[in-house]
C-alpha cells in the first residue's frame, strides 16, 4: 500500500530551514558574547609598594596582596613586608601591626618553636617587663642608703664624731631608719625657700619710704634719684629679680650646708662648747650673711637696670660706646661701620661746602 508524503510548501521549507538555523546559532552567538570579554581582560601588572619592583625586575619573587587595597598598594612582595614588619615591630614579633592606607591588621603566622623554644622565648619577655621595675628599685634604694649616710654623717658633723656615734648606737634602728634620710630632704627644702627675693620685693615696693631714712639709704642699695611718673614709676615687672632656680646649685648647696656650717662654726664661735649649738650659730650666721649679700648684690643689678638708657644712633655714640659696651656681631659690623662712614662723609662734605660758600 502506498502512502503520499505530503507535499510542502517551498516558502515555509526556506522558513523552517533558516529558522532553526537561527536556533541553533543562537547558543553559540551568546557563548562568544561572554567569551569575547574574558578574552580581552589584560593581566594587572603588579608593583611592590616597598621597592617599587614590578614582576619583571624579579620574576621568582612571592607577591601577597596582605589588605583591602586596590590599586598600586594592593600587591607587595613577601620578603619587602616582612623587612617592613621587622621595622615596625622592633624585636616584638607578638606586636600586631597593620596597613598604613587602609588600616587593616595584617594575618601573620609564626611557626612553632618547640616547647623548648617556647619556654625561653616566655622567659625572655617576662626578664624584659620586670627589668625596668627593678632597675627603678635598685635605683631608689641606692638614693635612699645613700640618703640614710649622708644624714648619719651630717649628724657626726652637728654633734660631733663620740657624741654622735653614742645618740646613733643608743637610738632605735627603725628611728633610725625612718629619720636620716629625712635630714638631705629637709636641707634641700629648705635651700628651696629663697627668703632673699622676699626682702627684694619689700625693698623694690618701698623704696619711697626707704629713702626717708638715711641711715637705711646708706647701708642698702637703695636709689635717691626720683623716677618719672610716666608710663611707671617702678616698673618692677620687667626686671627679674632673682636668677631662675637652678636644680644643680640647690642640690650642691643643700648638701654642702652641714659641713660649711661646721667649718664657719669652728672658726668664729669657737668659745661654745657645744658642736651642736655652734654648728647651728655657724650655719645660721653663714645663711644670714650670704643672704645679705645676694640682697645687695641684687638690688645692685635692679639699680643698673632701672638706670640704663638708649642713646641716639649717632656717628659719635657709636665711636664712643660701640667698642666699649655692646659690640656688634661680626657679620653686622662691617656693614653698620660702612653706613656710619658714608653718614660722617656726608656731614664732613656738608661741612666743606659751608666752609667755601662762607
Amino acid at each position: 500500500m502506498l502512502t503520499e508524503e505530503p507535499e510542502v510548501n517551498p516558502a515555509v521549507q526556506a522558513t523552517g530551514d533558516h529558522r532553526a538555523t537561527d536556533e541553533i546559532q543562537a547558543p553559540v552567538s551568546a557563548d562568544q558574547q561572554l567569551v569575547a570579554p574574558a578574552a580581552q581582560e589584560v593581566p594587572e601588572e603588579r608593583y611592590c609598594w616597598v621597592c617599587f619592583a614590578t614582576e619583571d625586575d624579579d620574576k621568582f619573587a612571592p607577591w601577597v596582596q596582605p589588605c583591602n587595597c586596590r590599586g598600586a598598594t594592593k600587591w607587595v612582595h613577601q620578603s619587602c613586608l616582612k623587612r617592613w614588619i621587622d621595622e615596625k615591630q622592633k624585636g616584638n614579633p607578638y606586636k600586631s601591626i597593620s596597613c598604613p592606607q587602609c588600616q587593616t591588621r595584617y594575618i601573620i603566622i609564626l611557626p612553632s618553636m618547640g616547647r623548648f623554644g617556647f619556654l625561653l622565648e616566655r622567659l625572655d619577655i617576662i626578664a624584659k617587663q620586670l627589668s625596668p621595675g627593678m632597675a627603678a628599685g635598685a635605683i631608689i634604694c641606692s638614693i635612699y642608703w645613700s640618703a640614710i649616710t649622708f644624714g648619719a654623717v651630717t649628724v657626726l658633723q652637728a654633734t660631733g664624731f663620740e657624741r654622735g656615734l653614742s645618740i646613733m648606737e643608743q637610738a632605735e634602728p627603725i628611728a633610725l631608719l625612718l629619720c636620716l634620710p629625712t635630714i638631705p630632704v629637709a636641707l634641700v627644702i629648705g635651700r628651696m625657700f629663697r627668703w632673699e627675693d622676699i626682702v627684694l620685693r619689700f625693698l623694690q615696693n618701698r623704696q619711697f619710704d626707704i629713702r626717708k631714712y638715711p641711715v637705711i639709704s646708706l647701708m642698702l642699695p637703695v636709689t635717691n634719684e626720683p623716677s618719672p611718673n610716666y608710663p611707671e614709676a617702678f616698673p618692677n615687672s620687667t626686671i627679674g629679680i632673682s636668677e631662675p632656680l637652678s636644680v644643680t646649685r640647690i642640690f650642691c648647696g643643700a648638701l654642702l650646708l652641714p659641713t660649711v656650717s661646721t667649718i664657719v662654726g669652728k672658726i668664729f664661735f669657737k668659745s661654745v662648747k657645744n658642736d651642736l649649738h655652734r654648728t647651728l650659730l655657724g650655719g645660721f650666721a653663714f645663711v644670714v650673711v650670704k643672704g645679705v649679700l645676694k640682697i645687695y648684690f641684687h638690688q645692685k643689678k635692679h639699680n643698673r637696670a632701672k638706670q640704663r638708657q638708649i642713646l641716639d644712633y649717632t656717628p659719635e655714640n657709636v665711636r664712643k660706646y660701640w667698642t666699649r659696651n655692646q659690640p656688634p656681631d661680626a657679620n653686622d659690623r662691617p656693614e653698620q661701620q660702612g653706613v656710619m662712614q658714608q653718614q660722617a662723609n656726608a656731614e664732613r662734605n656738608e661741612g666743606n661746602g659751608a666752609n667755601g660758600a662762607g
